[in-house]
């Protein structure tokens, strides 16, 4: 973004202005969700209030002459005064910093408020800011480690300058560090100097993100491990910050005003830039949000207004960039898949009134349209496919992996959508046996037996000598892989993408230098979820240790990171956006899969509860449906034990682990397995798992013993 200059005196009013955001009312309900038994609240990130103060000042980064540097610390003592005295002729000019720190990632409008200012001939002082949300590799320096106008866009300052476009205060931020410095821009002469002395009292933010404060959570979670509870935490901090009403100084400048967006409450992009929603951030951070949060219009305002700007082929642009045009082959798919999410997570009908159409029309109408007619395939070259791009845009080409199992996993999560509704039997039916063929084409096309996991597209008229991570963990989300092919692929990218922050996205640098080396914690949320699905609980908790853990205790800490490059640095230096809701999958994965609640009908109207403990001795949470909650509290110290609650109006398949089957399964201390007699139950015993039929209501379910 660009530097600030603020003119001292003049801007005091001004810098303290708030923006006109609309607020995010706590829902009043929320109260009774508050657990007495637990203390999860410990965990969570959020400022007490939307005002917000500094915690320290970075002493090693203060420079010049700067008296009492602690003083903007205190609001009402000794100011802070920044002295630049007019060089002599010959001397060495140094400017006067010092830098701010407010102990974690934060997001909103700077006030400063200013104590006063020299005035003289050469024009009064002008302060100048850049804001940061690391130190560590250098990216604090004289403008914001990602600023607008280093990228050649024309950015228009919507908040305020004092003077035509002289003398501005440019906005909304993300950041954790604030670098103050005395100086002027030579374009602002006559109005400011860099020169003179300015004393300030204090500073604070207007935080103007979800503030996502105990009393707010409708879903939580706990276990017996510290760290993994910390980092789910963590992640919903996250995503609250890039949960807020769109407004001017939110929007990228690529064209990207979307007049029907501004004021109303979205799923942004990274917090500190871009900050507009896409559909592929929303496959993760919706779900982070359905189950910790009661904003659903977030995720549907932006899933309708990219709806609302269907393309006559069927194509769904990503987000509204360059005029809704900016030309992504997924993000289609993710819209649908997205689409599922929002009616099992959040039971909402009345979106399909008007968007059932568009998925109609994405699926029959634009998919084909890129589908090679030979081999049933999507195929990166036909049609208008061409020229696009992915969500890390990459020139990948051919019969693409990851393309087609997204495209079996958008199919099938339609023909669900389709059957849920009622009166679209042809639609499901069509969509069911389109997955089934392209799943068919895939494993008779795309599998790599030498290397037990599928390529990843074609270089030239051959398969690319590489495997990518977002390809083979959805053939196992999706289905396509079997169970073999699940274990092969699973075990190939753990020999061969390992890294010590992570699951590297590719195996080798076929594709592009240092691609071996980076780690997206967007996709690997797929891998993780694939590991779950496969039995697998041990490997994909060793993963996410890996790869929160590293996010977490390097700058600027807590918040999660768009992607991690060689060397475990921020892949694309003080552009990486540093807190990103695509990258908070750690809080699906341990609802859906360690806590073990997920949805399988309209608002959970049926569900699913399968815990899978890995290494974890115990856990408890909530899961926030329509209805009322799903309590959820296990432990597996000894023998396993399981106690739910659900709502009356729903009912749903409750799993418990076993060790054969035969060991004895209790309901209410009433043994259900091995059945001597048929039971309400219907038991059934599966890879390692006695599974129960179950009404709504309260039940404990003990292995082993009666309890």
């Amino acid at each position: 973004m660009l530097s600030s200059v603020l003119f001292a005196n003049i801007l005091l009013l001004a810098l303290s202005r708030v923006s006109p955001t609309a607020a995010i009312p706590a829902p009043a309900e929320l109260a009774h969700h508050r657990q007495q038994t637990v203390d999860w609240q410990k965990y969570v990130r959020a400022p007490s209030s939307t005002t917000v103060s500094p915690v320290s000042i970075v002493s090693s980064y203060t420079a010049g002459s700067v008296t009492n540097p602690e003083g903007l610390l205190t609001p009402g003592g000794d100011p802070t005064i920044l002295t630049r005295p007019v060089p002599a002729s010959g001397a060495t000019d140094v400017v006067p910093q010092i830098v701010v720190d407010f102990g974690q990632n934060i997001v909103g409008y700077l006030s400063i408020n200013f104590a006063g200012a020299s005035s003289d001939t050469t024009g009064l002082p002008g302060i100048r800011l850049a804001f940061s949300e690391s130190i560590q590799y250098g990216y604090l320096t004289s403008v914001s480690d990602f600023s607008r106008s280093d990228n050649a866009y024309t950015w228009t300052d919507n908040y305020g300058c004092e003077y035509g476009s002289q003398v501005c205060v440019d906005g909304l931020h993300g950041f954790r560090y604030l670098r103050i410095y005395l100086d002027a821009l030579s374009t602002d002469s006559p109005y400011t100097s860099p020169y003179g002395q300015v004393s300030i009292d204090s500073l604070t933010l207007n935080y103007t993100a979800f503030l996502g404060t105990p009393d707010t959570f409708t879903g939580w979670f706990q276990s017996s491990d510290e760290d993994l509870n910390q980092w789910y935490y963590d992640a919903v901090y996250t995503t609250d910050m890039v949960t807020a009403t769109l407004d001017e100084n939110s929007i990228d400048p690529r064209n990207a005003d979307s007049p029907g967006m501004l004021n109303r409450l979205v799923l942004l992009d990274g917090a500190k830039r871009d900050r507009l929603p896409y559909s592929g951030d929303l496959a993760v951070s919706s779900r982070t949000s359905y189950l910790t949060r009661n904003v659903p219009e977030a995720t549907r305002n932006v899933l309708t207004d990219l709806a609302d700007h269907q393309r006559s082929d069927g194509w769904i642009p990503p987000a509204s960039i360059n005029g809704y045009t900016l030309p992504l082959l997924d993000y289609p798919l993710w819209w649908v898949r997205n689409s599922y999410d929002l009616l099992v997570y959040t039971g909402n009908t009345t979106y399909f009134d008007t968007s059932y159409q568009t998925m109609v029309n994405a699926l029959d109408t634009f998919y084909p349209s890129i589908t090679d007619s030979n081999t049933q395939l999507i195929t990166k070259g036909v049609g208008v496919s061409g020229s696009y791009g992915d969500y890390a845009f990459l020139g990948r080409t051919g019969a693409v992996t990851y393309y087609n199992t997204l495209y079996v996993l958008a199919l099938n999560n339609a023909a669900s959508i389709a059957k849920f509704l009622g009166g679209h039997d042809d639609d499901a039916a069509r969509w069911t046996a389109r997955a089934q063929t392209v799943s068919d084409a895939i494993n008779s096309r795309l599998f790599d037996s030498a290397a037990g996991a599928f390529f990843d597209g074609a270089c030239g008229s051959s398969p690319c000598q590489t495997h990518a991570q977002d390809g083979n963990s959805l053939s196992i989300v999706s289905g396509v892989a079997n169970a073999a092919r699940a274990q092969s692929i699973l075990s190939y990218m753990a020999t061969n993408m390992s890294q010590p922050y992570g699951n590297a996205f590719y195996d080798n640098d076929v594709v592009g230098g240092g691609f071996s080396q980076r780690v997206y914690a967007f996709i690997s949320y797929f891998e993780l979820e694939a590991r779950f699905l496969a039995g697998s609980a041990g490997t994909a908790l060793e993963e996410i240790r890996r790869l929160y853990g590293w996010m977490a205790k390097n700058d600027p800490g807590i918040t999660a990171w768009e992607g991690i490059g060689t060397d475990g640095l921020p892949y694309e230096q003080g552009f990486t956006s540093m807190s990103h809701g695509w990258s908070t999958g750690i809080v699906p994965a341990l609802t859906n899969y360690v806590l073990g609640v997920i949805p399988t009908g309209p608002g959970f109207s049926t569900w699913s509860i399968k815990p899978m403990p890995g290494d974890v001795q115990w856990t408890q949470g909530q899961v926030p449906t329509p209805n009322g909650e799903i309590s959820v509290s296990w432990d597996n110290s000894a023998s396993f034990s399981l106690s739910i609650s659900t709502p009356i109006s729903s009912s749903g398949t409750v799993s418990v682990p076993v060790s054969s089957n035969s060991v004895p399964v209790y309901v209410n201390a009433t043994q259900v397995w091995p059945a001597t007699q048929p039971n309400s139950y219907s038991p059934q015993y599966t890879d390692g798992y006695v599974a129960l039929q179950a009404p709504g209501g309260s039940i404990t379910i003990t292995v082993g013993s009666s309890g």
